[in-house]
């Protein structure tokens, strides 16, 4: 399989972004001397430079919690190399719902065939493939229990070479919509029992949402020229979301699903393709899915703006499976990693959201009107009117959040931007213009709950960094090729989430003490990792860590020795990575979610058994894994995971 397939998934497909604006590589270059940090050769000398004022700033921050921070308690476990998931000593993991399970849908409940017979109706009522981003609700609306609630994740992408019988060989209509079926999001309805945490089958809130499900638009763009097609002349209601990476969850109680690289679903081959297109990553050939061939709604030249009616955050409220899901065009069009929600002092609803490709930006949005507590109805439209900025990171610790509105900073007819449904659509390409920090693959987003203001992204990797004159090494992040990624943290001027100002930091370089290469080193205190992605805060906030090294790379190269996919935990206070959780062979750890009472954990396994090819060959569908089913299962299956202390306890403690 070509590499151009392989990576689409991954987010780290080919560079996109052209622009002149600086690199981070550059910001950090200009405010430190790379001589005088460097100076005695370790790396390990950078993390006390860059920790910044942050110590006080959290001492000084008035916080609904202990002052006292939380403790690690659990015994870290080594390098993960079995097919298996491992947890500490006094621990249990138990599988709770795997791609093919049955949702919950009374009446429609098929059970998963090993041999991938099931059909495309059948895959539209049970779990999709590939789970990833996730979060919890108790039940009933409005409870805080943790014994009974629901679940809502996201089912990223497929593996068409285990989905069906024979792979894609024939490939066929039937095929294409079981594999769009795959897709999208799962709710269901969970709860503790004597024998443990069960889905509750049959649930009224059992729900499967896929790449077919109408949807509707709201913000900006709503009905605007860009978004109208033949099928939907008004451009008011869009069919289905795919590639749902991270997520988010509002404090009114519904669900953020994300599109991340929903490029890869579309082909253009007339031989000339748009600006919007190419800035977006849009080619002849897409990335392997072949959809197009049997569905003319992803061939871009019968349906030239189908393409811009994905890339958004999706908002579903997981209480009414009646409920038509919302698509948010206010929050902007880009390959959204996740949509981190909190509550700024004023009132108003902030979301962070990173753009998963090498050099893209950091984002967030500010709404118009305020959250209101007493009344969850009045919250449903909050996400549609509000301000979207970008993030610029200055030489001396500072930053900004740049207004992408039109009208301001050249975002005007004449620089290509009609109005405000042309500066969503084409967000980054306005980010451009205004003059946004190139990121090292901005992922996940977690808002500290103890520190009011402060926030941390995942900045995963980025092999480009020193390639073909692209932007190289620098103080903070002394790699020609960033392999192993690194943690960025901000603190919101005056601890409020909705100012345009902040003060910045790098919390932690990924990497390994006994790398040959001075850049693969790192600063780590405790146990190493590399690829940050999954980033998620505890109701105690203990930082929760997962790791995506690619399946070309897991255990091999740079990584040789590190075992699969990790999940680590870390008190930022202390600064102490432990590691949690490995998983099994080919797999992502991505995804997790807390019941209120911290006792129990939900982590999703994507994607075991990948190859480096990331598509599986049919005729040897367990050749990398077997897990969770075992040695006579016929195919390995993505997984949602439930992690208990064995004593009850608080996870972590």
């Amino acid at each position: 399989m070509s590499d151009s397939y392989k990576f689409k998934h991954h987010g780290v497909d080919d560079t996109t972004n052209t622009c002149a604006n600086p690199a981070l590589s550059e910001v950090l270059e200009a405010r430190f001397s790379r001589r005088g940090l460097l100076q005695g050769g370790s790396a390990l000398g950078i993390a006390g430079v860059l920790s910044g004022s942050f110590a006080t700033l959290a001492e000084a921050a008035s916080v609904p919690f202990a002052k006292k921070a939380p403790q690690l308690g659990f015994k870290p476990v080594p390098f993960g190399f079995e097919d298996k998931v491992v947890v500490p000593e006094g621990y249990s993991a138990d599988v709770l719902y795997a791609w093919g399970d049955p949702v919950g849908i009374a009446g429609k409940m098929p059970a998963f065939r090993q041999d991938a017979s099931n059909t495309a109706a059948e895959q539209a009522v049970q779990a999709g493939m590939h789970h990833d981003g996730m979060s919890y609700f108790p039940l009933p609306l409005a409870a805080t229990g943790s014994k009974h609630g629901l679940l809502a994740m996201n089912h990223e992408y497929t593996d068409d070479g285990l989905l069906h019988v024979g792979g894609m060989k024939p490939w066929t209509g039937d095929k294409v919509l079981k594999s769009q079926h795959a897709h999208g999001v799962s709710v269901i309805e969970v709860e503790a029992t004597g024998k443990g945490w069960q889905v509750v089958r049959p649930s009224k809130y059992a729900r499967r949402i896929h790449v077919n499900t109408p949807m509707t638009i709201s913000g900006p763009a709503r009905g605007h020229k860009l978004m109208r097609t033949e099928a939907d002349p008004q451009g008011v209601e869009i069919l289905g979301t795919l590639n749902n990476c991270a997520n988010g969850q509002t404090p009114w109680g519904t669900y953020l699903t994300c599109e991340e690289n929903w490029d890869g679903y579309f082909v253009n081959d007339s031989g000339t393709l748009s600006a919007n297109e190419k800035r977006y990553g849009i080619n002849n050939k897409g990335a392997g899915y072949n959809w197009a061939k049997e569905d003319f709604r992803f061939d871009l030249q019968l349906n030239p703006n189908e393409a811009n009616r994905f890339g958004w955050v999706v908002e579903i409220d997981p209480f009414d499976p009646a409920s038509k899901p919302v698509k948010h065009t206010a929050l902007g069009r880009i390959k959204h990693e996740g949509a981190t929600v909190t509550i700024a002092p004023s009132g108003h609803a902030v979301v962070y959201m990173g753009d998963d490709q090498r050099f893209e930006y950091i984002y967030k949005f500010v709404s118009r009107n305020k959250y209101n507590a007493k009344n969850r109805k009045a919250n449903m439209g909050l996400l549609s009117e509000g301000t979207l900025y970008v993030a610029r990171f200055d030489a001396d610790g500072a930053g900004q959040w740049l207004p992408l509105v039109h009208g301001q900073n050249g975002l005007t007819a004449d620089n290509g931007f009609a109005d405000q449904g042309e500066v969503v659509i084409m967000a980054r390409m306005a980010a451009d213009k205004l003059g946004a920090t190139k990121m090292d693959r901005p992922e996940w987003v977690a808002v500290n709950p103890r520190v009011p203001g402060e926030v941390y992204c995942t900045l995963t990797n980025n092999s480009d960094r020193g390639k073909d004159g692209k932007p190289g090494i620098d103080a903070a992040n002394p790699r020609n090729k960033n392999l192993f990624g690194h943690i960025i943290r901000w603190h919101e001027q005056g601890g409020d989430a909705a100012a345009t100002a902040f003060k910045w930091d790098i919390f932690v370089l990924a990497g390994r003490p006994d790398a040959d290469k001075q850049e693969h080193v790192g600063n780590i205190k405790g146990d190493v990792f590399g690829s940050p992605d999954g980033l998620t805060f505890d109701h105690n906030g203990v930082l929760w860590v997962q790791t995506d090294v690619s399946t070309s790379t897991v255990n091999m190269k740079e990584y040789k020795g590190m075992g699969n996919n990790q999940m680590v935990a870390v008190v930022p206070e202390s600064g102490e990575f432990r590691r949690f959780l490995t998983g099994p062979h080919g797999c992502e750890i991505t995804g997790l979610a807390f019941t209120p009472d911290n006792k129990t954990m939900f982590v999703n396994i994507q994607h075991p058994g990948e190859p480096d090819s990331e598509r599986n060959d049919p005729a040897k569908p367990t050749a990398v894994s077997t897990w969770p089913d075992g040695p006579n299962a016929g195919r390995p299956r993505a997984g949602t995971v439930v992690v208990r202390k064995l004593n009850g306890g608080v996870i972590g403690s």
